[in-house]
């Protein structure tokens, strides 16, 4: 487990994946916006379920968010696309409904950073999320991220294209009290 100052990724637990399920996959336009890719309903229990860790995946890491000291769980928080040739990875997070506006986002962004070149021994982390998610873009630009550009119209998200924001931390730009 990897502390932040609000939060702790852990495993998943077997227990979280229908919470994720109902609370964020269940959402179909914040599920849209999140995934790049068409919603589709998941059976409840499925093994194929995007919330379902493969622990043999070497180029995607899954962690469960909870508030610290065994606190309740506030959402998702992934590395992904990991490349460990040229050593960088893609961040992504989802937060429950309840557990949006409270900052955890910005923790889970320092922690994840703290894995990726720390504990990875990554050398570039890339964010990408649509240009109208504020509150990513702040808390990726409050640990340091740079907008590097954005992608116009590359996201089909219902019934419309939207802009792309691209945003990147390389390690000896990384700041790890830049939160405080």
């Amino acid at each position: 487990m990897i502390r932040g100052n609000k939060i702790e990724l852990r495993a998943r637990h077997e227990d979280d994946i229908p919470i994720l399920q109902a609370e964020l996959h269940g959402d179909v336009v914040t599920s849209s916006r999140a995934q790049g890719e068409p919603w589709r309903p998941i059976t409840p229990g499925s093994k194929d379920a995007q919330f379902v860790v493969d622990d043999t995946e070497e180029r995607h890491v899954q962690f469960s968010v909870a508030e610290l000291d065994g606190g309740p769980l506030v959402g998702t928080a992934s590395l992904w696309g990991i490349d460990n040739h040229n050593r960088y990875a893609h961040i992504g997070l989802g937060l429950r409904p309840s557990a949006r506006g409270k900052g955890y986002g910005t923790d889970i962004v320092a922690v994840l950073c703290h894995y990726g070149f720390v504990v990875r021994g990554l050398r570039r982390l890339q964010i990408e999320t649509l240009a109208d998610n504020d509150a990513m873009l702040r808390a990726a630009e409050r640990n340091g991220f740079v907008r590097e550009g954005v992608l116009r119209s590359s996201a089909w998200v219902m019934g419309e294209f939207l802009d792309e924001v691209v945003l990147g931390l390389l390690v000896q730009e990384w700041k790890p009290d830049a939160t405080g």
